[in-house]
C-alpha cells in the first residue's frame, strides 16, 4: 500500500513538474510578461506533496528506530533528527554486520542511540574495514563490541587518517597488549589523534629529562594526562616538580595522574580530610611523594582506614602518615583481618606495641600467616578463625 501511494505521489509530482516546465516554456515563446496562476498553484501543491513525502520518511525512520533498533519512542524521535532513512536496506545491512561481530540487541540500541548516522553508513566500504582492523588486534569480539558500544564515534573516525596513524604511534612506544588495553580503557585518543596534544606534551617531558620508560608508562596509564592542552599540561608538570618529584622516577607519573582532571578534586578533598586527623601540610606532601595513588581514594575509605588504625588500634596519626600505602589496601581483605590478629596478640602480650606498621601490612599473606598466626596457634587456637573473620576479638 505504501509503495502504491509513493508511486502515485511520484506520478503526480512528475506531472506537475512537466506542466510547470511546459507553461514556463510557452511564456518564453510568446513573451507573456505576467506570472501564471497555474505555476503558483503548482509550486504550492508541489511543496505540500514534498512535505508529505518528508513526513512519511521521518515517520518511517522513527518506526524503524523503535521496531528494529529497540529505541524508546522518545529516543527514536531524538535520534531521527540526525538520520533519515528512505528505505531499510542499508540500515538492515549495518545491523546485520554488527550482529555478525557479536553485538547484542542492547548494544545495538546503545550504538544507534549514541550515533544514529551509523545506519546510513556504507557497511562494506566504511564499517567493515574498521571492524576488520580492530578484530586483527589482540582483542576479543566481546571486548571490541563493549568498546564500540561505549564509544560509537570510533566507527565514525577515519581509518586511514586517524585510527591507523594513532595506532602506529602507540605501537612505537607500547606493546600490542598495552595498546589493546588502552583501546578498551581510553579509546578517545583514537578520535582526537596523537598529533595535536600528545606529541608536543611528550616532547616537553623529554626536554625536562623524563626517560622513555616513564613516558611509555604515562602514555599507557595516564593517556588523558597527555591529551591535555599545552598550557594546562605545562602547569601540571611545573606543579609536580615544585612538590619535589623527580621526573626521572615513575612516582612522578603517578603524581601527574593524581593531579590531573577530576582526580585533583579527590586529591584536594583527601588533604582536607587527613588534616582533620591531625596531619600537617608537610605530613600530607611527604605521604603523597611516597605513594601518590594513595591520595586519590574515596573519602569514605580514608575515614574507615583512619578510624581502624587510630581509634581501634591505637596507632598515632603521624605514624600512619609514614605508611600511606595503607590507603591503597583493601579494608575487608587486608587491613581488618590483619589488625584483628594483631589486636589479639597485643591484648595477650605476645607482641610489642612498637610494631612496625609497614612490616605488618606489606607482607604477603603467606608471610603474615607464618609470622603472626601459625606461630601463636598453640597459645591462641582461635587466632586463625579471628583472621578469617569467623570469631570476634571479644570472644578470644
Amino acid at each position: 500500500m505504501i509503495q502504491l501511494c509513493n508511486l502515485k505521489t511520484f506520478r503526480l509530482v512528475h506531472s506537475i513538474f512537466s506542466c510547470t516546465f511546459a507553461s514556463k516554456t510557452n511564456r518564453v515563446l510568446v513573451g507573456d510578461p505576467k506570472p501564471s496562476h497555474f505555476s503558483l498553484q503548482s509550486q504550492l501543491l508541489c511543496r505540500h506533496i514534498t512535505s508529505e513525502i518528508s513526513e512519511n520518511q521521518h515517520n518511517f525512520t522513527v518506526t524503524y528506530l523503535i521496531n528494529t533498533c529497540g529505541l524508546s519512542p522518545e529516543g527514536a524521535i531524538s535520534a531521527s533528527k540526525w538520520v533519515e532513512l528512505k528505505s531499510p536496506e542499508r540500515a538492515d545491512s549495518v545491523l546485520e554486520l554488527l550482529r555478525n561481530y557479536g553485538a547484542s540487541q542492547t548494544q545495538i540500541s546503545k550504538l544507534i542511540r549514541s550515533h544514529p548516522k551509523l545506519l546510513s553508513t556504507d557497511p562494506e566500504k566504511t564499517l567493515l574495514p574498521k571492524l576488520e582492523f580492530f578484530s586483527s588486534l589482540e582483542i576479543s569480539k566481546v571486548d571490541l563490541i563493549k568498546t564500540l558500544a561505549f564509544n560509537p564515534q570510533l566507527l565514525a573516525a577515519s581509518l586511514r587518517n586517524r585510527i591507523l596513524p594513532t595506532y602506529n604511534f602507540l605501537r612505537s612506544m607500547l606493546s600490542e597488549k598495552n595498546v589493546v588495553a588502552l583501546l578498551k580503557r581510553n579509546s578517545w585518543i583514537f578520535l582526537e589523534g596523537h598529533c595535536k596534544h600528545v606529541v608536543p606534551n611528550i616532547g616537553l617531558l623529554r626536554e625536562l629529562g623524563m626517560p622513555q620508560p616513564c613516558i611509555s608508562f604515562l602514555l599507557n596509564r595516564g593517556t588523558r594526562v597527555l591529551m591535555a592542552n599545552a598550557e594546562n599540561f605545562g602547569q601540571l608538570v611545573s606543579e609536580v616538580k615544585e612538590m619535589g618529584f623527580n621526573l626521572e622516577k615513575s612516582t612522578s607519573v603517578n603524581a601527574l595522574c593524581a593531579l590531573c582532571g577530576k582526580n585533583k578534586l579527590v586529591w584536594s578533598r583527601s588533604r582536607e580530610v587527613l588534616k582533620t586527623w591531625g596531619w600537617s601540610e608537610g605530613d600530607f606532601l611527604s605521604a603523597f611523594r611516597k605513594n601518590p595513588q594513595c591520595m586519590i581514594v574515596s573519602e569514605k575509605k580514608l575515614m574507615q582506614a583512619m578510624d581502624l588504625l587510630v581509634n581501634k588500634m591505637g596507632w598515632s596519626s603521624g605514624m600512619i602518615a609514614k605508611y600511606p600505602v595503607v590507603f591503597s589496601l583493601s579494608l575487608e581483605r587486608r587491613l581488618i583481618p590483619r589488625c584483628s590478629v594483631v589486636k589479639v596478640l597485643l591484648l595477650n602480650g605476645f607482641i610489642n606495641e612498637n610494631l612496625n606498621l609497614g612490616s605488618l601490612l606489606k607482607r604477603t599473606e603467606k608471610q603474615f600467616l607464618e609470622i603472626f598466626v601459625n606461630r601463636y596457634l598453640g597459645e591462641v587456637p582461635e587466632l586463625l578463625s579471628v583472621y578469617q573473620g569467623k570469631v570476634d576479638i571479644q570472644s578470644v
